[in-house]
């Protein structure tokens, strides 16, 4: 389903992508377009391959089938050199932050800055401190991570995120497990940092009601390739029964509550699990 919303160029485009673990596959053809300078919600049922998509952008893993181009240039196709480069220009905001524990909330957020550049402590520290201050986290910099409540710590994951001053920052499952004070701050962050730093964002969430609030354009992923996408007013009028059915979480529809396997007959019938002696 085509979007009736004219956006910017692309900013991250797959094109006929087909990826799986092992023999399941997750993506068949799957092709989707990201705009640059907006917020765009990638969602659908669990083991959809949203997260997948994430990787595959990261360069974690590689397409068997089609092309994952960032910013024109198939992440795929790039060695070494050219995938440490392109993801510099890149921000990550993993589930749950993953923060690393032995850290304080300062060198968690310093660690890309010492890592990636030659930047010197004092104009490290100056950097470290006005990305804190941008989450409202500036006077928790000595905090180890145990001391801090998880929004706070999602928080401190998107300064972390944003600390090299990326182009894209992607965004997976950002409001899983917040209160709703947490979740709303977190919302506000996305957007607000998104538009004030001209960021690309991929935002994947199971977050209805925030995720179609901030994102300017939603795709829903069906199994294994675009159900719908288009604004958040336009998904959610979708006629699509997957569409529909996640849209409205009801228990029943396309999306089905047994994962494939066995029928009862096979497991339970004679011959089955219960007629093998």
């Amino acid at each position: 389903m085509p979007p009736t919303t004219p956006f910017t160029e692309p900013f991250v485009e797959l094109r006929d992508v087909t990826f799986g673990y092992g023999e399941r596959v997750v993506l068949r053809g799957l092709s989707l377009v990201v705009p640059r300078g907006k917020v765009t919600a990638i969602m659908g049922a669990s083991g959809g391959g949203k997260t997948t998509v994430l990787r595959l952008i990261g360069g974690q893993q590689r397409a068997k089938q089609g092309q994952v181009l960032f910013d024109g240039r198939d992440v795929g196709a790039m060695d070494a050199r050219q995938l440490y480069a392109a993801r510099r220009r890149m921000g990550m905001l993993f589930q749950f932050g993953a923060l690393f524990t032995d850290m304080s909330v300062f060198d968690n957020v310093a660690f890309p800055l010492r890592e990636h550049t030659t930047l010197d402590e004092a104009l490290v520290r100056d950097i470290v401190l006005m990305k804190l201050h941008a989450v409202g986290l500036r006077g928790a910099r000595d905090l180890m991570p145990s001391q801090i409540s998880g929004g706070m710590a999602r928080r401190v994951a998107l300064a972390r995120a944003i600390a090299l001053d990326p182009e894209l920052i992607m965004y997976d499952e950002p409001f899983a497990g917040l209160d709703p004070i947490s979740m709303g701050i977190a919302a506000q962050l996305i957007r607000q940092l998104g538009d004030a730093m001209g960021l690309t964002s991929i935002l994947v969430s199971h977050n209805l009601q925030e995720t179609f609030a901030l994102a300017d354009h939603v795709i829903v992923l069906g199994p294994g390739n675009v159900a719908a996408q288009g604004t958040p007013d336009e998904v959610r009028a979708s006629v699509d029964p997957l569409v529909h059915q996640f849209v409205h979480a009801l228990p029943t529809g396309p999306v089905p509550f047994h994962h494939p396997g066995p029928t009862v007959a096979q497991d339970f019938g004679p011959g089955g699990a219960r007629g093998v002696q």
